[in-house]
């Protein structure tokens, strides 16, 4: 069996830099750049409208029409499904493999990704249809199908596959064992794990996930909505404050901090004791880090915009700029700045996760701060397992129909179990290797609709 799984880690690593690397760094960053161009910078143009539209809806009552939800239950259902392990374990792991100097190309993504998360909202929502319940339905395998020419049909089939297999380690699993990692964390720190009890905590954690997720997916777009809707701005405020406070704290850390990140992204060498010599290294686990955490690119986040009742293509892919902004450029690099300004140890060149990010608190704080972790981190990667799990039942429903959708979620609901008692390395390369699947045909098909999105930005006197 270990032979078995050293095959497939060996095939999936190989893959794996296949699809991260060069070639695709060069597709999501030009594609990005050339929406950027395109729209005039309307990510920095619009950043502050999509403030005050986020704002102006956070407590408003929402009342929807049926098979819709609201622009902000949009919204947070698309967070729920990028703030998770990404900003947590994967930028944690980000830094341990490829230095400070990833954060840097961390940000670039981000900033570029602000636009194509922009394009593929916009998108998603002009080109969505409704399914024979009435419900709002749309994504990237809708606008390639819905847009392009039937020559390209080919790239919504395999959008669609990709995101059935990609649901179950990203959207699942791995967030399921930082659950389990955070709240043994916290046991541990209290002296309070059982002799040999992990796996059997970890069994208990993964049936209750299981139960729970099942439960809200099978209630449909509005009961997820509704849940993300309560959950989101909770565990993202809970998690600013306490990242707010190591910052704080550890000021005077903050300036050479930075000088690391910028020095990083270029000679990573010099800030780890040569561990990390290469500058694509750097470039690469930035890049792909902020795309795991944000999703932009990948359009997955579009999925759930296209629910949205919301008539207005170009306002709700205003949102799209607001989403990743907090998820990136916010939640992101106060993570970053959590283990870099809080002295924890990072051992370069060794693959890190969630401990690592919990490290950086307990250090500051102190013990009793894992449980406020393990509750943040919890709420987290449970609002993300919902979100992938509306994601992974729409490309169900277009590879098939909707009578698949249920058994797909049970399905989808077990697989937490896995995730809760498994070693998840090759889990994690797995998923971060369909992620750069899915990637490709979204960005082709952002490419050719270029030219589509700028008719809409000038109907809407946006340029």
């Amino acid at each position: 069996m270990e032979n078995v799984l050293s095959r497939i880690a060996t095939i999936n690593g190989a893959v794996n830099n296949f699809v991260w690397g060069i070639p695709a760094i060069i597709c999501i960053l030009g594609v990005g750049l050339l929406l950027t161009i395109r729209t005039r910078f309307l990510q920095i143009r619009k950043l502050p409208l999509s403030f005050q539209e986020v704002l102006g809806k956070l407590f408003v009552p929402s009342k929807t029409e049926h098979g819709a939800i609201s622009p902000f239950q949009a919204l947070c259902t698309a967070l729920s499904a990028t703030i998770g392990t990404g900003n947590i374990a994967g930028i944690a792991g980000a830094i341990a493999l490829g230095g400070p100097g990833t954060v840097f190309w961390m940000w670039v993504s981000a900033f570029l990704g602000m636009c194509t998360k922009f394009a593929e909202v916009t998108l998603a929502v002009h080109f969505r249809e409704r399914n024979a319940h009435g419900d709002y339905t749309g994504g990237p395998m809708y606008y390639i199908k819905n847009g392009l020419n039937k020559r390209w049909h080919f790239l919504a089939t395999l959008y669609a596959l990709f995101g059935v297999l990609t649901v179950f380690g990203t959207g699942n699993a791995t967030q399921v064992n930082t659950i389990t990692t955070s709240i043994n964390a916290a046991l541990e720190s209290f002296n309070l794990m059982p002799e040999n009890g992990a796996w059997i905590i970890g069994l208990a954690i993964g049936i209750l996930i299981a139960v729970i997720v099942a439960m809200v997916l099978l209630g449909g777009i509005k009961r997820i909505a509704q849940v993300t809707e309560r959950l989101v701005p909770f565990m993202a405020v809970t998690y600013i404050i306490l990242s707010l406070g190591v910052v704080i704290i550890n000021i005077k850390e903050v300036p050479n901090v930075f000088v690391s990140i910028f020095q990083g992204a270029f000679n990573p060498s010099a800030v780890t004791g040569g561990i990390i010599g290469s500058f694509f290294i750097s470039m690469r686990r930035g890049v792909s880090r902020g795309i795991f955490s944000n999703e932009a690119g990948l359009g997955t986040g579009s999925i759930a915009h296209a629910s949205t009742e919301s008539k207005d293509p170009i306002q709700q892919g205003v949102f799209g700029i607001f989403e990743v902004f907090v998820d990136t450029i916010i939640v992101c690099t106060l993570t970053a700045l959590v283990i870099l300004c809080s002295g924890t140890v990072v051992n370069y060149g060794v693959d890190a996760g969630a401990a690592l990010t919990i490290s950086g608190f307990t250090v500051t704080y102190g013990k009793w701060v894992t449980i406020l972790t393990a509750i943040s981190m919890c709420c987290f990667a449970f609002s993300t397992i919902l979100g992938w799990g509306l994601y992974g039942a729409r490309c169900m429903e277009f590879l098939g129909s909707e009578k698949y959708i249920k058994p797909f979620m049970v399905v989808y609901s077990l697989t937490a179990i896995l995730g809760a008692t498994m070693k998840l390395d090759l889990i994690w390369g797995i998923a971060d290797t369909f992620n750069g699947l899915m990637a490709i045909p979204n960005l082709i098909a952002l490419f050719l609709l270029s030219g589509t999105l700028m008719k809409l930005l000038r109907e809407k006197k946006y340029l």
